[in-house]
């Protein structure tokens, strides 16, 4: 069979309506909103959109049928972000973390907790069901799986066996959505905790869900430079009570973090082709009507034809890229450590570089505000630092896969399966103070 990259009649189908969608809904509402100077408003400014995608099932479209999902794929959820990221990266941020947040669950959670959380978002009819992804700390988290017990993450979840409950101290730093439509809180937050003060980042960790106004944590929002259509916000936990029930990958957390993150990885991938895209679309029209004060546009010019040739050959790259990624997933259901890791650093680091280009072309009018290269260009500067973070925790966890022996550089080209073990973390963790 030969490589094909046609898209079906349905995926064909879900990207027309998607970029409908993105620019007669999200486009104008997200434009407005990014003006607004208060971060909070911003957020709370997209929620008639959110409803609206929540209407069209995007909020969660990558979750099973059996548990009331669209069943999308991989592949078809990259098809639906790249439309909307096109318009406005920010917005669709919030719809990648509700599968932080819940994808989880599939793996890690228990009947009771898939029945509950996967059900309640998929079966809300207001349109306002949001999920919470709290891994990072002020202290960073690329270091997660560490050995050290004073290194990692240091949300200290303690165990009071007598009330059934685990007592939560410390704080989270970045999470998305968490902060909820109105600062009590997403309706679920899947916390990344420290359940053993005396273990390393490889048996330590466990998750918590942590419910919509839990007495004990506060929230405040992170004024941003850029995604200012989503949420962000600073969590503290003082002696917050969550029952037993609502804890899982109990010694596993590190394992969670990872699977986590190689999913989101061609979805922030493609997220970052998305916003070149767009940058590109408006550059190549600019190209066309603008003359420079020449006598012809100035896409007739050798170095503005040369330099558009090869904006659009790495979006093109970049997006097969993704949808290989994505593709490999699904056949390889929780696999594709190194490639997702792999992708994200790839896309994001060079679709920066495209933007720029872009501005290149447009020259200085790129910088007037009345034109949307300014946003881009903000936009732009998230994808390197985002989702995992390319210098200090992506490269990491690819650099791990393929030390092991198990890997070989024909490993993706053949879509052989390569599960993923503890012996393929804690690779660039400093141990030793020099």
């Amino acid at each position: 069979m030969p490589v094909d990259f046609a898209l079906t009649s349905a995926q064909r189908k879900l990207k027309y309506e998607a970029r409908e969608f993105a620019h007669e809904v999200l486009g104008p509402v997200a434009a407005m909103a990014d003006t607004l100077p208060d971060p909070q408003q911003a957020f709370l400014a997209m929620k008639p959109v959110y409803e609206r995608a929540a209407a069209r099932g995007m909020t969660t479209m990558f979750l099973p049928r059996e548990y009331g999902g669209g069943g999308a794929s991989n592949v078809d959820f990259l098809i639906a972000i790249e439309e909307l990221c096109a318009v406005d990266p920010g917005f669709p941020t919030a719809l990648l973390v509700n599968g932080l947040a819940l994808m989880p669950l599939l793996t890690f959670g228990t009947d009771e907790q898939k029945d509950t959380w996967l059900r309640r978002a998929t079966g809300d009819t207001r349109g306002e069901f949001l999920a919470g992804w709290a891994v990072s700390e002020r202290g960073g988290t690329a270091n997660f799986d560490h050995p050290s017990p004073r290194a990692g993450i240091q949300l200290l979840a303690e165990h009071d066996r007598k009330r059934h409950e685990y007592v939560l101290h410390g704080e989270k730093h970045w999470p998305c959505n968490a902060g909820g439509w109105d600062l009590r809180g997403a309706d679920v937050t899947l916390c990344v905790v420290r359940t053993d003060r005396h273990g390393g980042g490889t048996t330590a960790l466990s998750a918590v869900l942590v419910e919509r106004g839990t007495p004990g944590v506060e929230y405040e929002v992170i004024d941003k430079m850029a995604h200012r259509t989503c949420q962000n916000v600073t969590m503290t936990f003082r002696g917050a009570r969550i029952p037993e029930s609502n804890l899982l990958a109990e010694g596993a957390g590190d394992l969670l973090i990872n699977q986590n993150f190689t999913w989101s990885g061609p979805i922030a991938g493609i997220a970052a082709v998305g916003l070149a895209r767009g940058a590109y679309e408006f550059t190549l029209k600019w190209a066309r009507t603008f003359t420079g004060g020449g006598s012809s546009p100035i896409i007739n010019h050798q170095a503005v034809g040369n330099l558009l040739t090869e904006i659009a050959s790495k979006i093109e790259a970049g997006r097969y890229f993704c949808w290989k990624t994505a593709h490999y997933m699904d056949t390889h259901p929780g696999q594709g450590h190194a490639l997702g890791g792999m992708n994200k650093t790839y896309c994001g680091d060079l679709m920066q570089s495209v933007v720029f280009d872009c501005m290149r072309v447009v020259g200085v009018n790129a910088l007037d505000r009345k034109f949307p290269m300014a946003k881009f260009y903000r936009e732009a500067a998230v994808f390197p630092l985002y989702d995992a973070g390319n210098l200090g925790m992506q490269r990491r966890r690819a650099w791990g896969v393929m030390a092991d022996r198990a890997f070989s550089p024909d490993t993706f080209v053949d879509s052989e399966p390569l599960p993923f073990t503890r012996s393929m973390e804690g690779y660039g963790t400093v141990t030793d103070p020099r």
